[in-house]
């Protein structure tokens, strides 16, 4: 945890509970020391807290009306007095994102909180007589009173990627789920949900909308550039990044921000055309930059440091189970690490695709038409060779797994009665990308920034503006013809043309053959360990033939296969998961 954290850290130990904290410090670096505790007639109240309260200078003002006294300047004492003065109820007048525990002595109670949309990460597991939390797995894993268990449905979870509600990779360790609070206390465990999406009509027509849309992106980036400590912008060349850039400048007047991209030698001259990624980033970014004026650093990583063993352990490790994602993980880790030596917040365009419905899956009628996980649905339209071993697979059932956790995850659509089929399965498909898949992208980008010690901010995972668009209608979305419309129309003067009607393309993964070369030479290493946990979960034979082509020939599904299986086989030597898979 304290790759975390790396400022400094704290304790607080009471009679029936203990708090650790590792700090990244951000506001009031002085003042905003955890764990924090107000001393009461009753007893202490203590918080531990990874996040930002956007409106905390708000709360403040009021709180203040109220009669409380603050002694620093820092969110964490608002947030703690906040809880003073509405309890629980708190966490529904929080802006921002966050994961907080706090331990009322007054009642001998915990309570845990987690922001709206799942930006910060909170687990924790019952033990007998108690509870552990911690912002990642490893803090709970590292107590000796738990054993590092994986059961058949964490396998069955580690292997798909469903998104099951309670990420269930390690046994008896569930999230703390977004939008919700889970106190414990003498009378058990109890969850409660204070933030559900509501299916409203939308009203407001085009301009009105785009004009919200601006107003909510601009007020959302003033508010996230607060800090004190250097801040920057993550920039892609993409339509996301490249807006939330554009109205920083703006925001900031006359000071120079500084903007961070990642890309692989000869990248501009090696890229070919995919599924996701249309174009190369590039060119876009450097039309920016150009446009803009920023401060930019062009982070350049070539084939040796992606495929570095030592860099897919820390990888690993930041997640604490295998994903899989290979070189787009090892970039944006290797990324964070290089903006680590120049700022300690960085701003993000993630969630945008969620919130304007703008990835590829979106715009495809086998989503519409079909039932199931749209991304699910989305990668067997393109690639469907299954490399894991057959007997493995169907003891398992990957796929009843999948249709279950889609049928769990569906149910809980909000939805309007007299709805057509069509505008229901939009909404599913909406509530999918906003409740499932944006998790898994907001749990990527924090673990592995934190892991560099940077703190990364995603102005467009506002719970307000989650709310405003779930209700604005697909075709509205779309009103130009093509993705994110609306977020385009609203940011017509603060970038480019060319970035603004460049069509999605996903997050980079390089194309240089050296490092496919290295990626089959680890994986035949791998097939060829008897004793490698993966032995039993792939088709040996199957993926070493697959592999056995020029690096420039080898087919995506192989390649995500490849990765997968070295994610895999690095965990289980770092974890040493006892697997209990019947």
């Amino acid at each position: 945890m304290e790759r975390r954290g790396p400022d400094e850290y704290g304790f607080w130990v009471g009679a029936r509970a203990a708090f650790g904290h590792r700090r990244l410090s951000i506001i009031d670096l002085p003042g905003g020391k955890q764990p924090m505790t107000v001393e009461t007639p009753d007893g202490p109240v203590v918080l531990t807290y990874s996040g930002e309260t956007y409106n905390y200078v708000e709360l403040r003002d009021e709180l203040r009306r109220r009669g409380h006294e603050f002694t620093t300047s820092s969110d964490t004492e608002v947030v703690l007095h906040g809880y003073l003065e509405w309890g629980a109820a708190v966490a529904e007048r929080l802006v921002g994102m966050c994961a907080i525990g706090i331990w009322d002595g007054r009642i001998e109670r915990l309570t845990l909180i987690r922001d709206r949309l799942g930006v910060k990460p909170m687990h924790y597991r019952e033990i007998a007589g108690g509870l552990l939390f911690g912002s990642e797995q490893k803090a709970i894993l590292a107590n000796p009173l738990v054993e590092p268990v994986v059961d058949a449905d964490g396998m069955r979870e580690l292997i798909t990627m469903s998104g099951s509600a309670n990420e269930a990779v390690w046994s008896g360790i569930n999230i703390v789920r977004p939008g919700t609070v889970v106190t414990f206390d003498r009378g058990g465990l109890r969850t409660h949900t204070y933030w559900r999406l509501s299916p409203d009509e939308h009203r407001d027509d085009l301009p009105t909308t785009i004009e919200r849309v601006r107003e909510m992106t601009t007020s959302n980036v003033r508010h996230e550039l607060v800090a004190d400590v250097p801040r920057g912008m993550l920039l892609s060349g993409g339509l996301d990044s490249s807006t939330l850039t554009g109205l920083a400048v703006r925001e900031l007047g006359g000071e120079k921000i500084k903007t961070f991209s990642v890309d692989f030698p000869g990248q501009d001259d090696d890229f070919g055309v995919d599924n996701v990624r249309l174009s190369a980033d590039g060119p876009y970014v450097r039309e920016v930059v150009e446009f803009l004026g920023t401060d930019h650093h062009h982070v350049v990583l070539d084939h040796a440091a992606l495929s570095d063993p030592e860099v897919r352990a820390e990888v690993v490790s930041a997640w604490d189970t295998p994903r899989g994602f290979g070189d787009a993980n090892a970039s944006l880790y290797l990324l964070f690490r290089a903006v680590k030596e120049h700022v300690t917040v960085a701003l993000s365009g993630e969630g945008a695709d969620e919130i304007f419905m703008g990835h590829v899956w979106h715009a495809m009628p086998a989503v519409h038409a079909g039932e199931g996980f749209p991304w699910v649905i989305a990668w067997a339209h393109h690639e469907s060779e299954s490399y894991l071993d057959q007997s493995f697979a169907a003891e398992l059932d990957f796929d009843g797994y999948i249709a279950d956790r889609y049928r769990d995850s569906v149910t809980g659509t909000p939805l309007s009665d007299g709805e057509s089929t069509a505008r229901k399965r939009e909404r599913e498909i909406g509530y999918l990308g906003l409740t499932r898949w944006l998790r898994t992208l907001n749990n990527r980008m924090d673990r592995l920034a934190m892991r560099a010690g940077v703190e990364t901010r995603v102005p467009f995972c506002d719970h307000r503006m989650a709310e405003y668009l779930y209700n604005v209608p697909y075709a509205m979305q779309r009103a130009d013809g093509h993705e994110k419309s609306l977020l385009r129309a609203a940011a017509a003067d603060v970038i480019p043309s060319g970035v603004r009607e460049r069509r999605k393309s996903a997050y980079p993964s390089t194309q240089d053959p050296l490092y496919i070369a290295a990626l089959q030479r680890q994986a035949r290493e791998v097939l060829a360990d008897n004793s490698s946990v993966t032995a039993d979960m792939f088709d040996r034979a199957k993926l070493a033939k697959a592999i056995d082509v020029d690096p420039r020939r080898l087919p995506a599904g192989a390649r995500s296969a490849c990765e997968q299986l070295l994610d895999i086989d690095t965990w289980a030597r770092i974890y040493r998961p006892a697997l209990k898979l019947s």
